[in-house]
């Protein structure tokens, strides 16, 4: 529905985690879940420490493209740091959206370093009944 499928994924993510810090032109991704819930997708991104002026969402066509950035915390010159841990640099996440899925009634709320993007089900892609008309008398063939 959202994403296609890639087994190395998982790998390459924590591969990427260890080994480096995000930049503009080589982002780090971000850990995510999706799922339906009622008659939308929601999709929920870790980004803890992240302020929401850092975070960049854009849809075109059907691929959605959430990129943030966390920066250091700016420190007085007597700090002498003993140990960081925190990932910093550049954070994104490309999703392909089901044509099915209302693109335009996107909606973001970001509490306690969670991202939620709800996007709800186009009403062209819901079930629908369909009347079937017609004239309902039978008519004879003669011949």
């Amino acid at each position: 529905m959202l994403m296609r499928t890639d087994p190395f994924r998982e790998l390459d993510r924590l591969a990427q985690q260890l080994t480096s810090t995000g930049t503009w032109t080589r982002p780090s991704t971000m850990a995510m879940d999706a799922y339906r819930e009622g008659d939308e997708y929601v999709v929920a991104l870790d980004l803890p420490g992240v302020s929401t002026e850092a975070i960049d969402i854009d849809v075109e066509r059907n691929m959605l493209t959430v990129k943030a950035e966390r920066r250091p915390v700016a420190k007085a010159d007597d700090v002498q740091m003993e140990l960081s841990e925190r990932p910093l640099g550049v954070f994104s996440r490309q999703i392909v959206l089901a044509d099915t899925l209302d693109t335009e009634r996107i909606a973001a709320d970001y509490d306690a370093g969670v991202l939620t993007l709800r996007i709800p089900i186009a009403e062209r892609a819901k079930p629908r009944k369909i009347v079937i008309g017609g004239d309902s008398s039978h008519k004879q063939i003669s011949g």
